[in-house]
């Protein structure tokens, strides 16, 4: 069962520290204590509260400072903080909204308006610990469904760290990273709906059983309907078999129809694909697998510029392995 909330109140002054500190446990908090920026936050990183309460003017460590570093953490970036400040100065919030800070109390502080900012980013934090938990979820059904076949080991990572590198050479914006983060490794998600004898199959799969393969996108879009923060990502999983020429799957989209990012996960899909070994064949070598895309992209599968894109950067970084892995910040990571 949950408690109320796990609250860490920071103050240097040991009068307003036990005052907040009797004002929330009277209402059932569950309340951490620290004199000092340095103890704070190795509360945080130890405990990882709920919300913090911290007052701006304090030694060493102020609290604009303590609140930095909590959001600069991929860790603790969501934990709410809250400042507190004698300071009505517009400056003075400035800074802190700059720091990262989700709100701001005035002393002296009223109890009544702390009760309800605590309780409101508390009921918040509990809101995105359950969409984390989802996407925790989500992630570790990508693992279980590439567990199924031992040749697709890694490929979940491989395509969200190409994929990643891709969008970054493109200058897309963070927002757009974490979706093709998540999009590359979701992308397949729907195959946890596609029976082992189609999916294992080491010789040619029949016409129906190819049929029943193209509902994995439609399948994948149905599962990630149901967690809203993977709004972004089912695009990307609905159409990462769609082509440019419009004979794609399965809606058929053609040209600029296709959203980008679902065009990105498609060439890198294609690349770990080919230079992969299957059950069906061997590895190519990446030579060979460039000369296949690019032939493959003549003849209308995706447009050449991305791909020579792409090429592009594996010639600077290698292959996976020497690609360097990098987690967009806002990630957990899975």
């Amino acid at each position: 069962m949950r408690t109320t909330g796990r609250v860490l109140i920071v103050d240097d002054y040991a009068p307003n520290l036990d005052g907040l500190r009797r004002l929330l446990e009277r209402q059932g908090y569950q309340v951490t204590t620290a004199s000092n920026g340095h103890d704070a936050l190795e509360i945080v990183a130890r405990e990882h509260p709920d919300l913090v309460l911290t007052d701006v003017v304090m030694p060493e460590i102020s609290g604009v400072d303590v609140c930095a570093a909590i959001k600069g953490s991929t860790v603790t970036c969501l934990t709410p903080v809250v400042l507190i400040s004698a300071s009505h100065e517009r400056d003075t919030r400035l800074t802190g909204l700059g720091a990262g800070a989700d709100d701001f109390l005035n002393k002296p502080v009223d109890p009544e308006e702390l009760y309800t900012r605590v309780r409101s980013l508390i009921r918040l934090k509990r809101m995105t610990d359950d969409l984390e938990s989802a996407e925790s979820l989500f992630l570790m059904l990508g693992r279980i469904i590439e567990a199924r076949d031992p040749s697709t080991e890694g490929h979940c990572e491989r395509l969200a760290t190409f994929a990643t590198a891709l969008g970054t050479a493109l200058d897309l914006e963070q927002p757009d990273l974490d979706a093709l983060y998540r999009g590359a490794f979701l992308h397949d998600i729907g195959k946890i709906g596609i029976p082992d004898r189609v999916l294992l199959k080491k010789g040619k799969l029949t016409r129906a059983e190819y049929e029943l393969m193209k509902q994995h996108p439609l399948i994948g879009d149905e599962l990630c309907e149901t967690a809203r923060s993977f709004e972004a990502v089912r695009p990307i999983v609905r159409h990462h078999h769609e082509r440019l020429d419009g004979r794609g799957y399965p809606d058929g989209l053609a040209g600029d129809q296709i959203p980008l990012l679902a065009r990105i996960v498609s060439v890198v899909d294609v690349f770990d694909a080919l230079t992969s070994d299957r059950p069906y064949r061997r590895a190519l070598t990446t030579a060979a697998a460039y000369r296949i895309m690019r032939e493959d992209a003549q003849r209308g599968w995706c447009d050449p510029a991305l791909l020579e894109t792409f090429i592009d950067l594996q010639s600077e970084g290698g292959r996976a392995g020497r690609f360097e892995t990098a987690v967009p910040p806002s990630l957990p990571a899975a």
